[in-house]
Formats: C-alpha cells, structure tokens, sequence
C-alpha cells in the first residue's frame, strides 16, 4: 500500500529525536506537515497554526501529537472534530477524563486515536511479558533513576501543573509493568519528593499491591538506571536498559541494549490501526500516575533549576 501523509506537532527535543527518524524510515508514512512555534523539519511545509494547517492540508489524514500533555487535548479534539486519526506521545493527556473524551470523540467518528507508550515496544519487554505469563508473582520492583538535565535540558514545563515531575519517565517503568505481569496491581501508598521551588515530584517511591515497589528519581547523574526485577515462583526475571534486555536468574536471556526500535515500531502499530479503523487506548500507567497523586505523602527536598 502507498504511503500515508502523516502531520507531527510539537516539533522539540523528542520529535527530532525519534518521530522524524522513525517516520522516515517507515514504508507506511510520509511526513508531509509539521506543525510548531519555533521547530521545523528540512524540507517538509511548516505551520505555526494548527487551525491553518487542518483548513489548508485535507490531504493530511493523520496526525501525530508530541506537545507537552497539558495543551495536548485542544490540538486532538480539532483534528478529531475534522475528521483527522490522532496518534499521541505518552503520557496520552494531562488527565485522564480528557483521554477519555478523545476516545469517545474518535469512537464517534470512526478514527483512529493511539496512545502509545513507547517503552512497552522495547526489545525484551515482550518476551519478558511471554515468560511470566504461567508464574506466580512474589514480588516486583522497579529502579528508574535519571538526570533530568540530560533528557530534558531547561525544559521548566515538566516541573509545572500536568508536566508530571519525575513520572514523565516513571510512566514508562509503569507501561511496562502494566504490561508484563499477569494479573493488574493497585497502588497502595507513595512518598513523593517535590522541590521546595517546584509544582510537581523530582522522586518518588511507590508501593502497590502484590508486593510489589518502585523507586523513581531525576537526580541520578552518570549511569542511568531502568530496572524492573520481578520474582516468580520459579525464577528471578530483571529487565534490564529500560526494557531492551532481559536476564533469567542472573543469566541474559535475550534482548538488545538499544532503544532505537521503539519508535519505529509506534508507528508501525499506528499503520495497522489507521488500516484496521481502529483505537488502541490504554490508561493503566496513567491511573497509577493519578492514584500516586492522590494518595502521596508530600516530602519538601531542595529546590531545583536547570
């Protein structure tokens, strides 16, 4: 099938990083639009307004969100409301009622709305998911520690109201465990660290039920950390490099340190849904995010500046 034109919004740090690569490299889409204040892509016509771009580009029949979650849902409810299939950067929203707004309104209309959650698509999040499925889980913890200087250099909207502090990428640690165990956990308590200058957490430790724990930090400088360790009655499994590989009992068991796949294959999903008619909405991470939230004991730290 002849590729599809494909509009990306929000063209920042993320976008250039992943989206155009991936888009490019994919035989299913042609980035034929991007849509930005300030970023551009060379060589593909620029908006700096949305509503323009819909009057103007009706041959665009897709659109992919990667602005910050709070102005997210305006821009997905125009392309929806004209008609647009709607793929959208984790965390899918700044709330979750509002996601499911968009479900309703793409249901409604017959479109494609994806929420996609990238690091379930890395190498040995699959196979880990495969292997536990018949095990009994004792317990599980999860150690995502980065500096958020690196990944989000002076960046102050992840500190704001709906920026999620450090659960911008403790929500990924979450759509994997989401994913791999075989029975659903329910948050349970949390201690959240907010600097003393700052709306939302620079750490936070989670406790869930089924014995299972995660210690989230964006302070960690040098190596980063994205492990999940899970223990079965019959065997340890541990993911390992934010899910790209896995190990068995301290052995390596597959996978790839590499994270390059992730968006590739986003966008890959994306093809067959639009091809399908078809949602693929997933909340489960974002409802821990919430219930952390509202059940964490605030804990004031130092402040923080980029």
């Amino acid at each position: 099938m002849a590729a599809r034109n494909i509009a990306l919004v929000g063209i920042g740090k993320i976008a250039l990083d992943q989206h155009v690569p991936a888009i490019a490299a994919s035989p299913d889409w042609t980035l034929a639009a991007t849509i930005s204040r300030k970023g551009a892509v060379d060589g593909v016509p620029a908006y700096t307004d949305f509503a323009a771009f819909l009057a103007e580009r009706p041959d665009v029949p897709v659109v992919s969100l990667c602005l910050p979650p709070v102005p997210r849902f305006a821009y997905a409810e125009a392309a929806l409301l004209q008609g647009r299939h709607v793929m959208l950067e984790k965390p899918p929203g700044a709330t979750l009622a509002e996601v499911q707004e968009l479900e309703r309104l793409a249901a409604a209309r017959g479109l494609t709305l994806y929420t996609t959650w990238h690091s379930r698509m890395a190498h040995a999040v699959q196979p880990a998911r495969d292997w536990l499925t018949d095990k009994v889980i004792r317990r599980a913890h999860i150690t995502w520690r980065e500096d958020v200087r690196k990944w989000h250099p002076g960046q102050d909207w992840v500190f704001e109201p709906g920026g999620m502090g450090v659960f911008d990428p403790g929500i990924n640690a979450l759509s994997i465990l989401t994913h791999i165990l075989p029975q659903p956990v329910h948050l349970t308590g949390a201690e959240l660290e907010f600097p003393a200058n700052r709306q939302t957490p620079i750490a936070a430790r989670l406790a869930f039920s089924g014995n299972v724990t995660a210690d989230f930090d964006w302070r960690q400088t040098g190596p980063q950390t994205w492990d999940i360790e899970v223990e079965t009655d019959r065997g340890v499994l541990a993911l390992r490099m934010g899910g790209n590989v896995l190990e068995i009992d301290g052995q390596p068991a597959g996978g790839q340190a590499s994270i390059m796949g992730e968006y590739p294959a986003l966008y890959a999903r994306m093809a067959e849904l639009v091809r399908a008619g078809a949602c693929e909405v997933d909340l489960a991470p974002m409802v821990h995010v919430a219930d952390a939230l509202t059940l964490g004991r605030r804990i004031l730290t130092d402040p923080f500046d980029f």
